[in-house]
């Protein structure tokens, strides 16, 4: 009987720098400290770096492991006007010539830019170094309202939350969204969230009260669980406002500021999901899983895989299948 092959963990390089933020850090070590990643915090030499915060970090390792990371990913960094290091620019740009993933999370992307990473690509920072980074890299296309884009080969997310987005995106290309789901419930965070919903860019004086971006925590919570357990059914947009006691127009505008997104793009992602789900998870066929996933026939579900994801259903089951 021959042996069976094991996947080798996919290794991940976070380079630490001075000032680091705590959360950007903190959600790698979080999402990659799992059983198919091997995670190294590093930095431009070892030894204790100093992160935001005032608190001392101890990195093992220099940046002699982006030499073999599979994937590095540069967390935010203070927006003090330091450049970059210099090593770890000519270290990034190795590691992408090798052929490894290069992602930032939220300012981190002003290193990549720095790097030369960027140029003549669609980019993604926090919404309040939007211009900035536009101005200081006029080669790189910035993008104020993504929660992330991904590029292929690079990776940029905007702020905090936007973070974990992105991470766990990068889990689910790799793994599947099962796999991703189960460290997502782990880390007691909201359902995946698509990187073209919006980011919330305030429109109003300062001083007025933010709009919530989860809505799982607003008045819509109720028919949008409603709706995901009807996925299979033909819902509209009117049964959902209705639900909701609104009128269509007050819904759709209502959705749009606590979502980030319109309510037909929310559903039909959610069928989306839904029908990863059922491919990962059943060996129902093709057009069942288009019927229980309310995307119509097989056909209809084979042009949304194409769309979205530049697959056919049967060749994600094939890469996905547990």
């Amino acid at each position: 009987m021959s042996a069976v092959s094991v996947p080798q963990p996919v290794r991940v390089a976070v380079p630490v720098l001075e000032q680091t933020s705590l959360f950007e850090l903190a959600v790698p070590c979080s999402v990659f400290e799992a059983p198919r990643y091997e995670l190294t915090l590093c930095a431009t030499a070892p030894g204790t770096q100093r992160a935001a915060g005032g608190l001392r970090l101890e990195a093992e390792r220099g940046l002699e492991a982006l030499r073999v990371a599979d994937l590095v990913i540069v967390p935010a960094l203070m927006m003090n006007g330091t450049e970059p290091p210099v090593p770890l620019l000519d270290a990034l740009r190795a590691a992408h010539a090798r052929g490894a993933r290069i992602a930032s999370l939220c300012s981190g992307a002003f290193v990549l830019a720095a790097a030369g990473l960027l140029d003549g690509r669609r980019a993604v920072t926090h919404w309040m170094y939007a211009e900035e980074l536009r101005r200081r890299h006029p080669r790189v296309h910035v993008e104020e309202n993504p929660l992330y884009v991904d590029d292929g080969d690079v990776l940029t997310s905007a702020g905090s939350a936007a973070a974990i987005d992105l991470c766990l995106h990068i889990v689910r290309r790799d793994h599947g969204s099962a796999v991703a789901g189960e460290i997502g419930r782990r880390l007691v965070v909201a359902p995946h969230r698509e990187g073209d919903q919006a980011q919330f860019v305030p429109l109003r004086p300062a001083s007025a009260a933010p709009y919530r971006r989860d809505a799982a925590g607003s008045e819509l919570a109720p028919v949008l669980d409603w709706a995901v357990e009807r996925l299979h059914e033909p819902l509209t947009i009117k049964q959902l406002a209705v639900r909701a006691g609104m009128s269509t127009r007050t819904f759709g505008r209502y959705f749009s500021h606590e979502v980030g997104t319109t309510p037909l793009k929310w559903l039909n992602g959610q069928r989306l999901s839904r029908a990863r789900e059922l491919l990962e998870t059943t060996d129902l066929p093709v057009d069942a899983v288009a019927t229980r996933s309310g995307l119509g026939t097989g056909d209809g579900l084979r042009q949304h895989f194409r769309r979205a994801l530049g697959t056919t259903p049967a060749a994600y089951r094939t890469t996905f299948r547990s």
